[in-house]
């Protein structure tokens, strides 16, 4: 795999100069490029996508090169996440869950937890590893659920209940679930942290993805029937409600910025074909092409203006997780407000960009167009707009009171 500078953990947070290891090569990206229209105009699973980027060792990207991957850091590996929404979105959106629990696994094992370690390994051995905790009107997210967890008497449990949004669907072989055990002890309920696998069974995948954008990451509903994990497979059973739990770190800041690494690699595609198709275009009015119109120009510079500020939180916030910054709970703001920021701003610089371009981008095979598509999913994923907001205003004015 090219990685382009040895495995070296960071003594410090890196310098937004520092050259970021890269593994995709621009000429699989521009494969991959290739491929998108077609997954998206037929609904289809990115599978060639999933088995090229196996096949160039990005699945491991971030396990440490000692247990057999790449070792990019987070930071790194979000630089390379942008670099592969800018070819196909939904791919990297599809990944992206991959590489949230190789995330969370490498946050623990670098602060001397070594309960995940087999994740690290069984992904260096070519394990693909699912997103499963989304629920359908549980705005608590990771602080409750609607699933239930059954005890197995044996440390083991069985999950009972629906999950949305289950990205690569048709590729994960672990899946990471959570449910509620207010069984074993109905006076301290418990939310049940643990990963199923595919041959396992005990669950059903609906094929039921067929959405305005995204479409290729295949995110069916999975309903959980007695899907197990047995006592080695459950990681952490946590009280309902806040947590300052490393696992639960781990997750938050993993999603949270690796999910805005791929809205922003969306508005950087989409500034980089408004720039071509204004200066290809040419008014009839004035014979100048269209990068010569004041307002135009003043477009170009706002989505640019817009997206010039994204890259450096992004490299600040994940370079603060790989240097282990113990920023407790103001990680829940900061990695938050990243994902928020780059979601509603990756939004507007679209949206300049296609009204820079011309109706043209209304077609659907315009590749702006299906952007515009695919980067409206921004907005369902957590945190949302609302709770990022509650979050910040708890940490800068304090909790609600009584």
């Amino acid at each position: 795999m090219p990685v382009t500078s040895p495995d070296a953990a960071p003594s410090s947070f890196p310098s937004p100069l520092d050259e970021p290891r890269q593994i995709l090569t621009d000429e699989l990206l521009e494969t991959i490029r290739g491929r998108a229209a077609t997954y998206d105009r037929e609904n289809a699973f990115f599978t060639d996508d999933l088995a090229d980027l196996k096949a160039a060792g990005y699945l491991q990207a971030m396990v440490p090169q000692h247990l057999g991957g790449a070792g990019l850091t987070l930071r790194e590996t979000a630089r390379e996440q942008a670099r592969l929404a800018g070819a196909a979105p939904a791919t990297a959106l599809a990944v992206n869950m991959h590489h949230v629990w190789v995330g969370v696994a490498r946050y623990l094992h670098e602060r001397g937890d070594s309960s995940l370690d087999w994740l690290l390994e069984e992904t260096a051995h070519g394990a693909v590893f699912g997103f499963g905790y989304s629920e359908a009107g549980n705005d608590l997210v990771l602080l409750g659920s609607r699933t239930e967890a059954r005890p197995d008497g044996e440390g083991g449990y069985s999950f009972h209940g629906t999950k949305i949004f289950t990205s690569n669907s048709p590729g994960w072989t672990r899946l990471g679930v959570m449910g509620l055990d207010d069984t074993t002890d109905p006076d301290d309920p418990r939310i049940v942290h643990a990963f199923v696998t595919r041959d396992g069974g005990g669950f059903e995948i609906k094929d039921d993805w067929d959405t305005l954008g995204m479409r290729a990451s295949q995110s069916c509903t999975t309903v959980l029937d007695g899907a197990h994990a047995p006592a080695d497979r459950v990681l952490r059973r946590l009280a309902p409600g806040p947590s300052l739990d490393p696992y639960v770190l781990g997750i938050f800041t993993s999603f949270e910025i690796l999910l805005a690494s791929v809205y922003l690699g969306i508005a950087d595609r989409a500034l980089t074909l408004a720039v071509e198709t204004v200066n290809k275009r040419r008014s009839m009015k004035t014979g100048k092409a269209y990068s010569q119109d004041p307002d135009i120009r003043w477009r170009i510079g706002t989505a640019a203006l817009a997206l010039d500020g994204l890259w450096p939180q992004l490299d600040l916030v994940a370079g603060e997780v790989d240097a282990q910054v113990n920023r407790g709970a103001g990680f829940f703001r900061s990695t938050a407000g990243l994902k928020v920021r780059v979601t509603e701003t990756a939004r507007q610089v679209v949206d300049e960009a296609i009204r820079c371009s011309g109706g043209s981008t209304y077609f659907n095979r315009s590749e702006l167009g299906r952007l515009y598509r695919d980067v409206l999913a921004g907005i369902f994923h957590p945190s949302d707009d609302e709770s990022a907001h509650s979050t910040v205003a708890q940490a800068v004015l304090g909790p609600l009171e009584d």
